[in-house]
């Protein structure tokens, strides 16, 4: 396990959220991770770990995924590998997109919203989105690879109003 001042090595993303009451459409909101290469940590993502995808090399999972919110403790967890991942890549940004198949829905029309962002059993984030209620998407966390290989934590959430398509687009620029 590491400690902050070694660098991040390996975090957990866990995002909880209420069902969608009974006989309205339901709630699914989906964690998404974009891989920025070092040579343009700022232009399109080299790939994205969302909804049945993992990376190419398995340094980032997706290993629950919920449609509805229904459940017990977090609906969906990410795993990020990130003392693992190639030095290739620089920047890895995390965010939260709301499913907007039944009609455009934002974060303020979900109950209970909340995302944790941890390595082993330190907090480094927790938010419940309201700063971004009107906001249909939002990145919560970057990881930046430093001039000394090491990974650091910058905490954020930035609001977007797109549907999931377009905020993979707009989430690193």
């Amino acid at each position: 396990m590491s400690t902050l001042n070694k660098g991040i090595e390996k975090v957990e993303v866990t995002l909880k959220w209420d069902p969608s009451p009974i006989g309205t459409p339901d709630n699914d909101l989906d964690i998404v991770a974009a891989t920025y290469p070092a040579d343009a940590p700022h232009g399109d993502p080299a790939y994205l770990v969302a909804f049945d995808s993992r990376s190419p090399d398995g340094t980032i999972t997706l290993n629950r995924d919920s449609r509805t919110g229904q459940g017990f403790g977090a609906d969906e967890i990410m795993t990020l590998e990130l003392d693992r991942l190639s030095e290739t890549y620089a920047r890895v940004l995390v965010g939260v997109a709301i499913q907007q198949g039944e009609g455009r829905k934002v974060f303020g029309d979900v109950a209970n919203t909340a995302v944790r962002i941890r390595e082993g059993y330190t907090d480094l984030a927790e938010d419940d989105f309201a700063s971004v209620a009107e906001a249909t998407a939002a990145t919560v966390a970057e990881f930046t690879r430093d001039e000394t290989g090491k990974w650091r934590f910058r905490p954020g959430l930035r609001g977007f109003d797109a549907d999931p398509d377009a905020f993979v687009s707009l989430m690193g620029r």
